[in-house]
C-alpha cells in the first residue's frame, strides 16, 4: 500500500474567524497555519488566499506572496493553489494562481448548490478551458469532484484530451448540495474512478476523520483542514490545521499506514519540483 499523504486545506474561501479565530487571513496567519500542518505531516497545502480583511481574493500577486512565504518556511512542501475561488467570480479571475505555474492546482468538474442562493458554477466548457490551462502550463489538476456526475464528467474529458492520465481526484464529500458524506457514497466514488488513479477525500464537518480512517485503510489519500472543518471533536474547536493533520497521522499509525514526505507525495503523483 502507498504511503498516505496529507493534504492541509488551510482557510478556504467560506469560513470566518466568527466560526474560529484561527481562520488565517494575513501573509502571517497563513505562513503560521501552512507550517503548523507540514510540521504535523501534510505534504501538500491547498490554499485559498485572502485580503487582511478577510475577503476572498484570487489575485495573483497575492498568491504569490503567501506561496513564497510558505515555501521558504516548508521548503518541500507541494503548494496547491485553488482555481475555485469564490462564488461569482469569472473563469480568467479564478485562473490567475496558474500564472505562477504551480505543481497542482485544483479543477473543479462540475456546477454545484452551494445553499440558499448561492451557485458555484463550473459548465463544461470551463473545465475544458481549465483543463487545457492546466495542460498548458505543465500543472497536474486535482479534480474535485462533490458528486458522481463529476467523475463521469471528468472521465469523458479526459476521453477528448482535456485532461491527462493518471488522474487524482478529490472526493469532496459532506457539502451542501453535493453527495453525502456516509461510507455507502465514498465507496460508489471510489468505484467508480479508473485503476491507475489516485484520490484523495476531504470529508466535510462531521464527515472529515470517519472519511480519513476509510480512506487511510483503503489505500487512498487524506485532506483535513479549517476548510472543511472546524473542530477537533464534537464542540471542540480545533487549535490549528496542525492539531487537525496530527489526529489524522494518529489514525494512520494506530491501523499501521505511513505517512509520505513531500518527495515521497511527488513521486506517488508524478510531480516534479519546480
Amino acid at each position: 500500500m502507498e504511503k498516505l499523504i496529507i493534504t492541509a486545506a488551510i482557510s478556504g474561501a467560506e469560513v470566518t474567524k466568527e466560526h474560529n479565530p484561527v481562520v488565517p487571513y494575513t501573509l502571517e496567519e497563513c505562513v503560521r497555519e501552512a507550517s503548523l500542518a507540514y510540521e504535523a505531516g501534510a505534504s501538500i497545502i491547498h490554499l485559498h488566499v485572502r485580503k487582511d480583511d478577510g475577503t476572498p481574493t484570487q489575485d495573483k500577486n497575492r498568491f504569490k506572496e503567501v506561496m513564497d512565504a510558505i515555501q521558504a518556511k516548508c521548503p518541500d512542501a507541494i503548494i496547491q493553489p485553488s482555481t475555485g475561488g469564490a462564488v461569482g467570480m469569472t473563469n480568467d479571475e479564478r485562473l490567475q494562481p496558474t500564472e505562477l505555474y504551480p505543481e497542482m492546482a485544483t479543477l473543479d468538474c462540475g456546477t454545484l448548490n452551494f445553499g440558499g442562493d448561492e451557485i458555484f458554477e463550473n459548465t463544461e466548457n470551463t473545465i475544458k478551458y481549465f483543463g487545457q490551462r492546466m495542460i498548458e502550463n505543465n500543472i497536474k489538476p486535482e479534480l474535485e469532484v462533490f458528486d458522481k456526475s463529476m467523475i463521469d464528467m471528468a472521465l469523458r474529458l479526459h476521453k477528448k484530451g482535456f485532461i491527462k492520465s493518471p488522474m487524482h481526484f478529490d472526493f469532496v464529500m459532506g457539502v451542501n448540495g453535493g453527495i453525502s458524506g456516509t461510507l455507502r457514497d465514498f465507496v460508489f466514488l471510489r468505484n467508480s474512478i479508473p485503476a491507475d488513479a489516485t484520490y484523495t477525500v476531504a470529508g466535510v464537518g462531521r464527515f472529515e476523520f470517519p472519511l480519513a480512517t476509510a480512506a487511510i485503510i483503503d489505500g487512498g489519500h487524506v485532506r483535513v483542514g479549517l476548510e472543511d472543518n472546524l473542530y477537533i471533536s464534537k464542540g471542540v474547536l480545533t487549535k490549528s490545521n496542525g492539531e487537525l493533520v496530527e489526529k489524522v497521522v494518529r489514525l494512520a499509525k494506530e491501523l499501521g499506514r505511513e505517512i509520505a514526505t513531500p518527495a515521497e507525495a511527488r513521486e506517488i503523483l508524478g510531480l516534479k519540483k519546480r
